[in-house]
């Protein structure tokens, strides 16, 4: 199990545990009887009870070393932890010659360095019909840096974002963060998940600050066409609010559907782009990431966007390989929801899923694909001892 040593999220607890909450209430006094000023920021907490890692950590927590069964991780999305999904010899040896040049080992500028910023927007004008220049690039530590930070820009008393019902919930965590009101719009899955633009007038008010999608959709794996977009864009422009728009799943592509960027439409409404190396390189832990602002208009620039992006970053340098599945819970006995679905799934088989509660959809179930085909094979067989132990049986 070596090589899933990093998606095995281990509890922190020690056999200190007992001692440390025995002393817990003495501590809040210092020596001299005052009490310590000082307390952990809760939003912390509410934030992380929201993530994908909180959820695993749980379900991971519930498998049981009584059950003769290797643990399947099939909940998470990393790939590249297989030795059958890897990255180019050529990136390989492209991050090797960097790091024996001895050019990358110093502090690096908080927007990232210009060959870089250069690099992606080359990459990304080859889609684009307005061209955009390093300047219009900010590098992340992945995408999550992204996320974080254009939340955090857009941050202010009484703000509200608009997320779509099913998307990354780091979206979500850093929301409750900075403190910006959640309002969530439906998608349509029997319109291939498109976007319920009307739901989307009827919340916004004078107080939403952006609205966000996810194209390729993660975790639905839904592609926007282009006239669709191009009514997410007018929306936007109507309702005077920028679209950020996540597309880290551009490579990975199912059905018919050409990938189109949001950033096409940048004439009509400014538009974040989200991006990174991860998921098309399959290389998570190298962290690259970008932000890209489409904006021919210059909104962000007159708005003071990019002056609190650059701000940002100078002081914190710091969806595919996916199925999803509605679970029929109506065949099965003992089985409440997705939760206690992937509970039990975890306790009896040792095998993990993600469910579609963590993800903001009820009695749905996340299954990485992206591992070993013998993994995918194992956990098949065990879904399939789990439901004949669960299924109801059959009256006549």
């Amino acid at each position: 199990m070596s090589q899933h040593t990093n998606l095995l999220l281990p509890s922190f607890e020690t056999d200190q545990d007992e001692e440390v909450e025995r002393k817990t209430q003495t501590q809040t006094l210092n020596g001299g009887g005052s009490v310590w000023r000082f307390k952990g920021n809760r939003a912390a907490k509410e934030a992380s009870s929201v993530s994908i890692k909180s959820v695993l950590s749980r379900l991971f927590d519930n498998c049981s070393k009584d059950v003769k069964k290797t643990i399947l991780p099939l909940g998470h999305g990393d790939p590249s932890v297989y030795p059958c999904f890897k990255t180019s010899v050529d990136a390989e040896e492209a991050v090797a010659e960097s790091l024996r040049s001895g050019a990358a080992n110093s502090y690096a500028p908080g927007v990232g360095i210009l060959p870089a910023r250069r690099a992606v927007a080359n990459y990304l004008n080859r889609d684009l019909p307005h061209e955009l220049k390093a300047d219009d690039i900010f590098m992340t530590v992945g995408c999550c840096q992204g996320i974080e930070t254009i939340i955090h820009v857009l941050s202010c008393p009484k703000s509200n974002i608009l997320l779509p019902s099913l998307i990354y919930p780091l979206y979500y965590s850093h929301a409750i963060y900075s403190q910006v009101e959640i309002r969530k719009y439906d998608l349509l899955p029997d319109q291939d998940w498109e976007i319920d633009l009307q739901g989307i007038e009827a919340i916004a008010d004078d107080n939403t600050i952006a609205m966000v999608i996810a194209n390729p959709h993660n975790p639905c794996g839904n592609v926007y066409t282009y006239h669709h977009l191009k009514k997410v864009a007018e929306m936007a422009k109507k309702l005077g609010i920028m679209v950020i728009s996540d597309e880290v799943y551009k490579h990975t592509i199912y059905g018919e559907n050409l990938f189109v960027p949001m950033g096409i439409f940048a004439s009509i409404v400014p538009v974040v782009t989200l991006g990174s190396i991860s998921k098309g390189w399959l290389v998570p832990g190298w962290r690259i990431g970008w932000m890209a602002m489409n904006d021919p208009n210059n909104v962000f620039k007159t708005t003071g966007v990019v002056e609190s992006i650059k701000d940002l970053l100078n002081i914190s340098p710091d969806p595919s390989t996916i199925l999803q599945t509605k679970l029929d819970l109506s065949l099965l006995e003992d089985i409440t929801d997705d939760v206690d679905f992937c509970m039990k799934l975890a306790r009896e088989e040792n095998l993990v899923l993600l469910p579609g509660e963590a993800l903001g959809k009820k009695n749905w179930v996340r299954i990485s694909i992206g591992v070993e085909r013998s993994m995918l094979e194992d956990a098949f067989v065990r879904l399939k001892s789990f439901f004949a132990r669960h299924v109801k049986s059959q009256t006549t």
